[in-house]
């Protein structure tokens, strides 16, 4: 189990929010942490610590006033951290080369693709083609997911809008051929620190195709065991509100070397 650190952009600030909460309307959010701190000073203390992998969210709409400030933020985060960091927050087939050029590693995209309640084939073999290069695809596929009375389904526009797609090991199959990796949030617990989703880690487990990492409600390292151990091991983890880096009681370097056992 790696970890994969993060960094969160919310009006133009690096941020911890509880995830359900967010709403385009007046760019609203419930904030757990908001850093004095840019995206390069974190960007800069992950590739000391040598992670690979992580990312970065723009939690603002497109048509927000803030996301502009939201991308500055995040190209600073880039170039401190070129092909160490990936990014996701409206990404689509247009925009998707911009943030490669600017230093991603990968693009990670869930409404583009999950438009108007349905996978649209047609746009996800799209971005395949602008994110592709000689060593593979640049894609990562983000099925954050909410609850349902018969399972999980995949939710989009900054987590406030259900799919029709609900998360199965046939999704994943089928999904899991056009990208590189997973990410996948569980919402309803998302920014909480209130424990993991543990039906949720059990049905990703089964998979195991291809990297994939869990985030959500890890709230201390009995979270991470607890992931580990339902997971065997397979699926990676982020810790956000958690973090002592985001005003959390949970050591940075402990959970480190808790991952890497």
């Amino acid at each position: 189990m790696r970890f994969r650190p993060c960094i969160d952009i919310h009006n133009g600030k690096v941020k911890q929010i509880i995830g359900g909460s967010l709403l385009d309307e007046g760019n609203q959010a419930k904030e757990n942490f908001v850093s004095e701190q840019g995206g390069d000073y974190y960007a800069t203390l992950y590739k000391k610590a040598g992670l690979l992998g992580g990312h970065i969210i723009l939690l603002n709409s497109k048509d927000s006033e803030y996301y502009e400030k939201d991308v500055e933020q995040a190209v600073l985060a880039l170039k401190a951290y070129p092909n160490g960091l990936q990014i996701g927050g409206g990404i689509t087939k247009d925009n998707a080369k911009f943030f490669l050029d600017q230093g991603a590693s990968h693009v990670i995209v869930t409404s583009y693709v999950f438009y108007d309640g349905k996978i649209h084939w047609e746009r996800l073999k799209g971005l395949c083609a602008v994110t592709s290069n000689e060593s593979g695809t640049r894609l990562v596929l983000d099925l954050s997911c909410r609850k349902k009375e018969d399972g999980y389904y995949i939710v989009t526009n900054r987590w406030q809008t259900f799919t029709e797609v609900k998360l199965s090991l046939q999704v994943l199959d089928a999904l899991g051929q056009y990208c590189d990796e997973f990410l996948i949030h569980a919402v309803d617990v998302e920014g909480k620190a209130s424990g993991i989703e543990v039906e949720l880690v059990k049905l990703l487990s089964q998979w195991g195709e291809k990297p994939m990492t869990y985030a959500g409600g890890v709230g201390s390292y009995e979270d991470l065991k607890l992931l580990k151990e339902f997971s065997n091991g397979k699926i990676d983890v982020t810790i956000g509100s958690a973090l002592d880096l985001f005003g959390g009681k949970m050591d940075f370097q402990t959970v480190l070397g808790f991952c890497e056992k």
